[in-house]
């Protein structure tokens, strides 16, 4: 964390979001936290089953906080696992195409 970034916790709506996700993709659910700039940062869930979601937040650092402060929501990578585990339909793919 740099000098300049401050931490600035989830908002009840982050938290309901991350929680909405867990309960509708099953337990556990997993999160990669990733810097997305000026933005601040993407928390992209991956569902037990396989689906994809995600969250804006401010920062890396309130990524990192949304994430321990969800229950049944791990911190992950984009190791092979979680790759692996991840189940992209066509209705996503269309959408990453920009269709």
């Amino acid at each position: 964390m740099t000098a300049e970034e401050t931490v600035v916790p989830p908002t009840s709506a982050q938290l309901a979001a991350a929680r909405k996700f867990v309960k509708a993709h099953g337990k556990p659910s997993s999160a990669v936290v990733e810097n997305i700039g000026r933005a601040g940062a993407r928390v992209v869930l991956v569902g037990a089953d396989g689906a994809l979601g995600d969250v804006v937040v401010p920062s890396v650092a309130t990524g990192e906080a949304l994430v321990e402060a969800v229950e049944d929501l791990s911190p992950a990578t984009w190791d092979a696992e979680t790759v692996n585990r991840t189940k992209i339909g066509p209705e996503h793919r269309r959408k990453m195409a920009g269709r």
